[in-house]
């Protein structure tokens, strides 16, 4: 299986990102996925449009992307957690 890209955004690009970023890597590790974790501003989306496999985000995104967007708010507030980590483990997945 091929390294998927993952952008992982937020407003800043430093808070909510930094906790949504180990819990993906968390879930690449624990299913032996390859993954290349790109963390950024989500107003710094559009450089990535042709490389993104999937975008995890925690801001309030009103766009089209030619790629999966996960919202991972649950990540931040615990409520949906398992739901969320699982989409994204299916995007993981997907080739």
């Amino acid at each position: 299986m091929e390294k998927k890209t993952v952008l992982v955004a937020c407003g800043a690009g430093i808070a909510t990102s930094t906790v949504v970023n180990g819990v993906i890597e968390e879930i690449a590790k624990e299913n032996n996925i390859k993954v290349n974790l790109i963390q950024i501003k989500i107003a710094e989306v559009e450089p990535y449009l042709d490389t993104a496999d999937l975008l995890v985000t925690t801001a309030m995104i009103k766009k089209e992307y030619p790629f999966p967007v996960i919202n991972a708010q649950s990540i931040l507030t615990g409520i949906g957690i398992e739901e969320t980590k699982n989409q994204i483990l299916a995007e993981l997945k997907n080739n």
